[in-house]
């Protein structure tokens, strides 16, 4: 995928969840650019939809990392 595609919040996300995988929270914290996990949650959904990031439970907790 090409990401001059993904907006400045996408691409921010991605940098983030490149290495190691973080929940929703985590990445809230690490990221400028987004101010409200319902932000976030839209944008978690918008990369899942374009294939770049995926999702997974461990130990009760929802983990996302990019593909």
């Amino acid at each position: 995928m090409q990401t001059n595609v993904l907006t400045e919040q996408q691409k921010s996300v991605l940098r983030v969840i490149k290495n190691k995988p973080l929940t929703s929270f985590q990445i809230l914290k690490k990221v400028d650019n987004i101010s409200t996990i319902l932000s976030l949650y839209n944008v978690i959904d918008e990369l899942k939809s374009k294939g770049v990031l995926k999702s997974y439970i461990k130990e009760n907790m929802k983990y996302h990392i990019a593909s």
